[in-house]
């Protein structure tokens, strides 16, 4: 699996709670440093940060992707649906949480939101 990572650099650590909970092997991960310009649109920022993971049209579609998303509500949000646009379903993302009294902060994986189930399960409740 790729896990493309739009937030803070990810741990070993975080790397294998990602894997303990898909059960697949990060094969690689794709580091996409994510700032915006607020005060410039945002749809061609976020395509810019999705061209930067040099993936091609085909990989976009086939290959088996894990999503970091950026903490920045707005990007995040156009960044999910710009991926949705280059894979046509919604990728897995990795939800982070703060580890509770660390000292300095420290932060783990607190799930994997398979969000194309969630929206298949959605359309049943139109």
């Amino acid at each position: 699996m790729i896990l493309l990572n739009f937030a803070h650099p990810l741990t070993p650590e975080h790397i294998h709670q990602a894997e303990a909970t898909t059960g697949q092997t990060v094969e690689r991960v794709i580091e996409v440093t994510t700032q915006v310009d607020t005060q410039q649109s945002l749809a061609p920022q976020v395509a810019a940060l999705a061209e930067r993971c040099g993936l091609s049209p085909t990989e976009w579609q086939t290959l088996p992707l894990l999503v970091n998303p950026p903490a920045l509500n707005f990007v995040a949000v156009v960044l999910l649906a710009e991926l949705h646009g280059r894979c046509g379903y919604f990728p897995a993302h990795l939800r982070m949480r703060p580890v509770q009294g660390a000292v300095p902060p420290r932060y783990e994986v607190a799930e994997v939101l398979d969000l194309q189930a969630l929206r298949n399960d959605a359309r049943k409740r139109r």
